[in-house]
């Protein structure tokens, strides 16, 4: 999922993609210790994505904090 496709969602629908990404990285760190994971780079891709969500989320998190501030 690309950075436009996150930002478009609430921090609810955030939340939920990074627990679903760790989930997702989980099961590959399962099947590389298992030895049944043929594409490593899966690993590395995953994880980029779930940094990539949590920054997302901490930036609309901080966001929605100032815009309360403000009014």
């Amino acid at each position: 999922m690309n950075t436009t496709e996150l930002r478009q969602k609430d921090v609810a629908g955030l939340q939920n993609e990074v627990k679903e990404l760790q989930k997702a990285h989980f099961g590959l760190r399962m099947q590389k210790a298992t030895q049944q994971l043929g594409n490593t780079a899966t690993l590395r891709s995953t994880r980029r994505a779930i940094a990539r969500a949590k920054t997302i989320l901490a930036e609309t998190t901080a966001k929605n904090a100032q815009q309360g501030t403000q009014k």
